[in-house]
């Protein structure tokens, strides 16, 4: 049985891409990189070394990217005054959340529905401006985000909407969000205290590494550059579960950087692997 597990460790470990090479030559192919952000573009308020002189080289390039990030907590503007703090000047366009991923979804799926919306003020506004109504009292569908000012009635009004059967939908799947000293609790984490009450999770999750998000994301890259596929699209990461499992899981290619919380070990133990690795963005900038 142990030489069992180790044959199939060492298969596994054959197919791990080697560190800051593309010996197939994906890149060549890539004409825009969707960018998760803390861990790969900064951490906290600081730039990632390199990360700036990266971006520029995609443009430089012909490229495109996107930030692409599964915290609903916030809306578009808010990352946008953030990267100017930092010295980069981009619009709105740029970004792409889960809360934007999870309006255009309740668009298509449940148009004219009345929202319960678990979620910060920001994110309650940026659904008003969208068009969809929001109810407390009787809506039709429930949806949780990455609420930072939950409280308990909060807490009773979302399981009881739960627990009475309406749809039920989530932004992203994220059980803690890293900050500059620890960790805090996430959407999951939310999820779960809605499990223990209502008995039940979402029915659909919108956020990486989930299709939903990299729908909204396709739709988004071709209104700024016509026919490009899933296949042209690179998604870049530090988390294996997320980042890469959506890449891997929806059809784009999928690179790994090791400047966040992913290590070597956790890719050797990892069923899901990602197409490229590098020690950073930095580490691509030859290569584009």
């Amino acid at each position: 049985m142990h030489e069992r597990n180790r044959e199939v460790r060492v298969e596994m470990n054959r197919n791990i891409p080697p560190v800051n090479r593309d010996e197939k030559h994906i890149l060549e192919d890539i004409r825009c990189f969707a960018l998760d952000m803390d861990g790969t573009i900064y951490l906290g308020e600081q730039w990632i070394e390199g990360a700036k002189e990266f971006l520029a080289k995609i443009e430089e390039s012909g490229r495109s990217y996107f930030f692409l990030t599964n915290n609903s907590s916030k809306n578009a503007s808010v990352y946008v005054e953030k990267l100017h703090r930092m010295g980069l000047d981009v619009g709105e366009e740029k970004l792409i959340t889960s809360g934007q991923a999870t309006i255009y979804y309740l668009q298509r799926h449940f148009p004219g529905k009345k929202v319960f919306l678990l979620g910060n003020p920001l994110l309650q506004e940026e659904f008003r401006q969208a068009g969809i109504v929001l109810e407390e009292k009787r809506p039709d569908v429930v949806v949780t985000a990455f609420d930072t000012s939950l409280d308990y009635a909060k807490m009773c009004q979302v399981c009881d909407h739960v627990r009475a059967g309406l749809p039920y939908i989530a932004t992203h799947p994220d059980y803690n969000c890293p900050t500059e000293t620890g960790f805090i609790p996430d959407a999951g984490a939310i999820h779960a205290f809605i499990h223990a009450s209502a008995f039940r999770y979402p029915d659909r999750i919108i956020g990486k590494p989930n299709e939903d998000i990299v729908e909204y994301l396709t739709m988004r890259v071709n209104q700024s550059q016509q026919g490009i596929t899933r296949e042209q699209i690179a998604m870049v990461g530090d988390r294996l579960y997320t980042d890469i499992a959506a890449g891997r899981n929806n059809g784009l290619k999928s690179v790994l950087v090791l400047s966040g919380e992913a290590s070597m070990e956790d890719v050797e133990g990892s069923e899901v692997l990602p197409h490229l690795i590098f020690g950073s963005v930095k580490d691509m900038i030859p290569l584009l």
